[in-house]
């Protein structure tokens, strides 16, 4: 988030742990995404963090609204927001992209961002506590199919090096320039 200083605030180790115990606390089914997951699947936090992507049941979209405004967020306008996918921040410049789904009975996407249920069933660390987040391979995938920058090369790299997972070719033209 930028402040009125034009300054750039950091989601740092133990705002995601209060954040996701806190969720966990008020009977929120979380999952960690985007470059937090991507850390808590290395095991280590490898570069900073502007937010914390969480994907959640649609279910439960009301209720994070609710129970963040506790903590001091609220909604932040957003270009790309919608009822599934909204982005809550506080004052002093944290904040957590929401992205929400509807699985049926059949495990299908029926609504909201496109996860699939196997996209939910990695396991990770964030500081202290173990958090669930998308598996590496489904990282990997997420890391590709649009533009890519410095940072997504850096964390599609160490999985890929991690977990033993072919670089995709969206990575080479990165490849040319070492």
């Amino acid at each position: 988030m930028i402040d009125a200083n034009n300054t750039t605030h950091e989601m740092k180790v133990k705002d995601v742990e209060g954040i996701i115990s806190f969720l966990e606390k008020n009977d929120i089914e979380v999952y960690v995404d985007g470059g937090w997951a991507v850390d808590a699947l290395i095991g280590k936090q490898t570069r900073k963090h502007e937010d914390l992507d969480i994907a959640t049941p649609h279910r439960y979209a009301v209720k994070i609204r609710r129970v963040l405004k506790e903590l001091g967020y609220k909604e932040i306008p957003s270009p790309d927001s919608w009822e599934c996918n909204f982005v809550l921040g506080d004052s002093f410049g944290h904040m957590i992209d929401v992205h929400t789904f509807i699985f049926n009975e059949k495990g299908e996407n029926i609504f909201g961002v496109a996860y699939l249920p196997q996209y939910l069933v990695g396991r990770g660390v964030v500081g202290s506590i173990e958090v669930k987040c998308p598996p590496p391979d489904v990282l990997v995938e997420f890391h590709t199919g649009y533009e890519v920058d410095e940072s997504d090369y850096m964390d599609t790299l160490a999985l890929c090096n991690k977990f033993d997972i072919e670089l995709p070719d969206d990575y080479m033209k990165f490849l040319a320039i070492k």
